[in-house]
């Protein structure tokens, strides 16, 4: 039987990019070659992070390319809308032209494209040049429910036209700041595939999966770090890891360490910035603070940061899976929240946007294995605030027994014999036949 080669689009943000590598990874495990296509602008990040990693990438089982995503140099990447208008207009045809290129070239036949639910045009392209195809949706299964249930929400009055809806903790929140780069469109290209993959769990999601039965978790889709070729570069970064925090956590004590990473996109300003960074000085305990590269606030002058390390990005999967950390504040993006879960680390809550403010509200409200942080009169999170709720989780035993309980649950899926194990194993069989 010939090998099969899977082609695999991520929609271009860190959030996106992450879990198709990882499903990508799985399927070199399982016996694939992966094409990974990002665009050329994130194409040309993801390599520069890699350093001297990219001369040692095997590029028989797992090869980088990429396509123009049709925006000018001077074009704002942060600007969704027009990214995504311009993904519409460009990439089909390129897309078409790299896999017809693929072909002529005499390398092994694309079997099967996978793409990000954002990018679902992906499989109309696939679809006439025969290649079938499944999507990956990469937020929580119970945002997937929500938004592919509007009309009827909207007919049982459930939201309002404008589509407003009142989560448990009484804040109206729009539907359209769900997800923020996705298209109404991208709903149709349901139909071009019975494969619906989502970075889930029954057990963190039993209501929303057992109401979508077409979702199909193969979650939690978590980086590993073996010697294999297939895990152990760092092929999905668009910054450099700085592992010298790895050695910094040896020599912290178990269980002491606060670790604050916002994920690839949360930007605050300088008045915002003025609180959190006295506020983690007022939390007396070690910390390890993730400030990205393109962070262009100034540290105010009462900031010591004596008792912790500062990086520009760091292997968040490996840190979350540290015995010296003990709490992750977090921005709540839907993979920081499952590798939080999947290590058994409570979870502070400082959501920044989109299925954020979501998945907040489940992780406090429904989970019940975290806190969330409040805002003062001047929407800011004061200092004294963070230090308060700092405070609170270290101390707070009924959130800690709750997540190792459900860290077990959770991380069993990905073991012999459990159910996102045995889904992606169907998964990867129908695709070779």
């Amino acid at each position: 039987m010939s090998i099969p080669t899977v082609l695999v689009l991520p929609y271009p943000a860190q959030g996106h990019v992450n879990p198709l590598m990882t499903l990508s990874q799985k399927l070199v495990e399982h016996g694939c070659k992966v094409i990974f296509v990002n665009t050329d602008f994130d194409h040309k990040r993801v390599v520069a992070s890699m350093g001297e990693q990219q001369d040692s990438l095997d590029e028989s089982l797992l090869k980088l390319v990429s396509i123009p995503d049709g925006l000018e140099p001077d074009d704002d990447q942060n600007d969704a809308g027009k990214l995504c208008d311009a993904m519409q207009n460009t990439m089909p045809t390129m897309l078409e032209k790299l896999i017809e290129d693929v072909h002529l070239n005499g390398d092994n036949k694309i079997s099967l494209s996978v793409a990000d639910f954002c990018m679902g045009w992906a499989l109309d392209v696939g679809s006439k040049l025969g290649i079938k195809g499944a999507l990956l949706w990469a937020s929580p299964a119970a945002l997937f429910g929500l938004l592919y249930n509007i009309p009827k929400l909207i007919d049982d009055g459930i939201i309002d036209s404008d589509g407003g809806l009142t989560l448990t903790t009484k804040k109206t929140i729009h539907i359209s700041q769900g997800i923020p780069e996705m298209d109404p469109r991208d709903f149709f290209y349901l139909n071009l595939t019975k494969w619906w993959l989502c970075n889930t769990t029954n057990e963190l999601e039993p209501g929303p999966l057992s109401s979508i039965p077409k979702l199909v978790p193969i979650g939690p889709l978590l980086r590993s770090y073996g010697d294999t070729i297939a895990t152990a570069k760092s092929i999905r970064q668009y910054w450099e890891e700085d592992l010298s925090c790895m050695s910094w956590l040896d020599q912290q004590p178990h269980g002491s360490v606060l670790y604050v990473a916002f994920g690839s996109f949360t930007h605050f300003d300088q008045n915002q910035f003025n609180e959190l960074a006295p506020g983690i000085d007022l939390t007396n305990r070690p910390f390890l603070w993730v400030v990205r590269q393109d962070n262009k606030r100034v540290y105010p002058n009462e900031f010591l940061g004596s008792k912790g390390k500062i990086v520009g990005w760091a292997p968040q999967q490996k840190v979350l899976n540290h015995p010296a950390i003990a709490c992750f504040l977090t921005h709540c993006g839907w993979n920081s929240t499952m590798e939080g879960l999947s290590n058994g680390v409570p979870l502070l809550c400082w959501p920044y946007f989109g299925d954020q403010l979501y998945n907040k509200a489940y992780i406090c409200d429904e989970l019940k294995v975290g806190l969330g942080v409040d805002k003062d009169k001047n929407g800011l999170v004061s200092r004294m605030e963070l230090k308060r709720k700092v405070d609170q989780l270290f101390n707070d035993e009924n959130i800690n027994s709750s997540f190792l309980e459900l860290k077990d649950k959770v991380m069993k899926n990905i073991t012999n014999g459990g159910r996102s194990l045995e889904n992606l194993n169907r998964f990867v069989n129908w695709l070779k036949k």
